[in-house]
Order: structure tokens, then sequence, then C-alpha cells
């Protein structure tokens, strides 16, 4: 695929240290720098994509039903219910 592309005078120079030491064209250079870095990019995404957090059980619940607030307030300003 041939396409343009406006490459700032830093990288620019960075490829030509690349394509002086290692005497390959400067097309190749670059594709040979895309392919290494989407390589990486995409590995980097796939270890952050399956990351998880561990489960964590809290136990049994102490009310058997959770709609009755009363009780479950009660409980927790340590009143005794009844």
């Amino acid at each position: 695929m041939r396409t343009t592309l406006t490459i700032e005078d830093d990288v620019a120079a960075m490829i030509r240290r690349i394509q002086r030491r290692d005497q390959k064209p400067f097309k190749v250079v670059v594709n040979d720098l895309l392919r290494k870095g989407l390589v990486e990019s995409s590995q980097q995404a796939e270890e952050h994509r399956h990351y998880s957090t561990p489960e964590l059980s809290s136990g049994p619940c102490r009310f058997a039903d959770l709609d009755n607030i009363s009780e479950i307030l009660a409980v927790a300003e340590r009143e005794d219910y009844s």
C-alpha cells in the first residue's frame, strides 16, 4: 500500500540512523518499526484485557429476609430485635 505520511524531524532522524546502521532502505526500516510497535501494543492490550479481580466470600448472610430493614438496622445499632 502506498500512502503519504508526515514524519516529524526527530523521528525521521532516528529512522535515518537505524537505516545507516542496518544498511536497509528507508521504507523497510519504517515498516519494521511500525510492525514491532503494533505487535507490542496488541500484546499489552491482551495483558490488560485478561485482568480480573480475585473473588472474596463474605460468608453466609446473617438475615433471612434482606427486605426487613428494621431487623437489619436493629442489629447494626446493637438493639434487641423481637
